[in-house]
């Protein structure tokens, strides 16, 4: 069972939400303060994190940059309706995903359920032998392992959030093919959403920064991005 930590002032949303989660199988855990929260996260056990924005000792963008500093736990953001300045900071942040207060309980399930599977690895056979279906993609300075969902740049592995990864994924499996931005947003979200290309452009920037000194992903005015490095031989 997956374990979810929500940080919310508000005394009166974990019970009932917990309730909830346990339909799908997830147990939440409630902090209605975020030092509480950040206690519990280094306590570990935790997959993924819901934060409020608006919460005492410190906003929930802080609290996001807080935790991202020494963890890549996917985080979902809870928003003022509305406010896309919200979701554009807390993307920036690092936030995986965001989802505007009031909220349907069922969709911040299945908010929550895309992040974990994103970050959920490919089973290796107990022979120890990689599937056939995911072997490592090499490139020019960078491999990516779909087995072990790792990222290697010239060397060093790179600590990417389960949207980066995925999004670097999908580039990686069709270099040099262009994806737009709508491509880009409803293949990680699996479903069709509320289009908000804004967040496309946000975690590209973060990837790309993370993959400095390489150049690795290319943008196409008015049509999308692709990945400009070269494929190597196994």
């Amino acid at each position: 069972m997956n374990r979810i930590l929500l940080i919310d002032d508000d005394e009166q949303l974990g019970a009932p939400l917990a309730t909830y989660f346990q339909r799908f199988e997830l147990q939440l855990v409630h902090a209605t303060r975020p030092s509480a929260g950040l206690a519990h996260l280094q306590t570990g056990g935790f997959d993924a994190a819901i934060l409020d924005v608006m919460l005492p000792e410190m906003d929930g963008f802080e609290l996001c940059r807080t935790i991202r500093k020494g963890s890549d736990i996917p985080i979902v953001m809870l928003t003022a309706r509305g406010d896309v300045m919200d979701r554009v900071v807390g993307l920036e942040l690092g936030a995986d995903d965001y989802l505007p207060k009031p909220f349907e309980p069922r969709e911040l399930v299945a908010r929550l359920q895309t992040v974990l599977r994103r970050r959920k690895p490919v089973v290796v056979p107990p022979t120890g032998v990689a599937p056939q279906a995911a072997p490592a993609l090499r490139f020019e300075g960078l491999t990516i392992d779909p087995v072990r969902r790792s990222v290697t740049r010239l060397g060093t592995e790179v600590e990417l959030t389960g949207t980066e990864y995925e999004l670097l994924l999908l580039l990686a499996r069709e270099p040099g093919k262009v994806f737009s931005r709508d491509d880009i947003l409803n293949q990680l979200r699996g479903h069709e959403a509320e289009l908000y290309t804004r967040a496309v452009d946000i975690v590209v920037s973060r990837l790309r920064k993370k993959l400095e000194p390489l150049e690795g992903i290319k943008t196409l005015r008015n049509a999308g991005y692709s990945l400009a490095l070269r494929r190597v031989a196994p």
